[in-house]
Formats: C-alpha cells, structure tokens, sequence
C-alpha cells in the first residue's frame, strides 16, 4: 500500500482532515448557486471540532475519497431563523465620524464591524438610512435561508497533533501560519 492508497481508504471521522469540493445553493437541488469551490481551492476542515454546521458533518461521516454527496439542511438546523429582533437602529452620532467617513461607511449593503455593550464583536448588515440613524441587521446573511450541498470528498487524512491544538487545517486548503 502506498501512502496515497492509505488515504483513500480512510473514513470521514472525528479528528480528520476533510477535503471536499462543493456547490451551495439556497433552498433546493436546484436553488441559486450561493458559493462553490469548484474553480478553486477545495474547502479543508477538521471534522467533529465545531468547525462547521453540525448536519453538514453529520451528512459526510464515514464518506470516504471520491464519493459524492448530496443534502439539504433546514434553515433552523443551519444558521436559524431570521429573527426581525436582530435588527437595529443606531443613532448615526454614536460613530463620531466625519460625513465623508459616514457616506462610505454606511452605504446599504455594507457590513459593520461592531462591538456591543460587553465587548463582543458583532457583524451587522447596513439595510437602511436615514439622516439620524442607520439600520443595522445582525442576522447571519444565510438565516432562514434553507441550504442545499453537493459535491465531492477529495481527501481524507488524519489530523496532524498542531492542527488539533490550533484547531484549523494548515497548509493547502488551511492555515498558513
């Protein structure tokens, strides 16, 4: 047996290194492309470490290299429900800025780096204006957006002792440190 042999014949598991290929689509099979890594690089990832959706994970265990996949995963299941709470309106004077600053800033469709009121780090989505405030939606893009997966394992491997201690994938199709 060669290395490579070795390879393709190791399982999807925990603490593997999975390579996959996949198109995303919203809804169904046959649903708007949302991503794919089909013209690129393939996404690596360490499975069974929270790095991705759970039922993606569940949805690829005990795959092996080359074989196909194909699943749908509810939008509750996924990124949640869109919540109409996660929406906020701040007063345009909490950013201090000056109004060449604002008009770049907080043009429709622009995300914002934003803290809250006990440090976290939040991402909002800029979704309306007006002369006081901004409307700023902090649902993650994908909520209540059904997902739909297809595509293929490249490889299987098992994890090198760093990756498990950094918690990410190095090299092709990882971290590069």
């Amino acid at each position: 047996f060669s290395f490579l042999t070795f390879c393709n014949m190791l399982m999807i598991a925990p603490n593997m290194v999975v390579t996959v290929h996949y198109t995303l689509r919203d809804g169904g099979h046959d649903g708007e492309v949302v991503e794919s890594t089909l013209q690129g690089e393939p996404l690596a990832f360490i499975y069974g470490v929270g790095m991705m959706i759970e039922d993606f994970e569940k949805n690829l265990a005990g795959k092996l290299a080359g074989d196909a996949f194909a699943f749908g995963i509810p939008s509750d299941r996924a990124y949640g429900e869109y919540d109409e709470d996660a929406r906020a309106e701040i007063p345009r004077s909490v950013f201090n800025l000056e109004p060449d600053q604002e008009e770049q800033l907080f043009q429709l469709g622009n995300m914002l780096p934003l803290v809250d009121g006990e440090g976290h780090q939040l991402d909002g989505l800029v979704v309306g204006t007006t002369e006081t405030t901004i409307t700023v939606d902090f649902n993650h893009p994908m909520a209540g957006v059904d997902l739909h997966f297809t595509g293929e394992v490249v490889s299987v491997r098992p994890a090198e002792p760093e990756e498990l201690a950094h918690g990410h994938v190095h090299g092709p199709g990882g971290h590069h440190h």
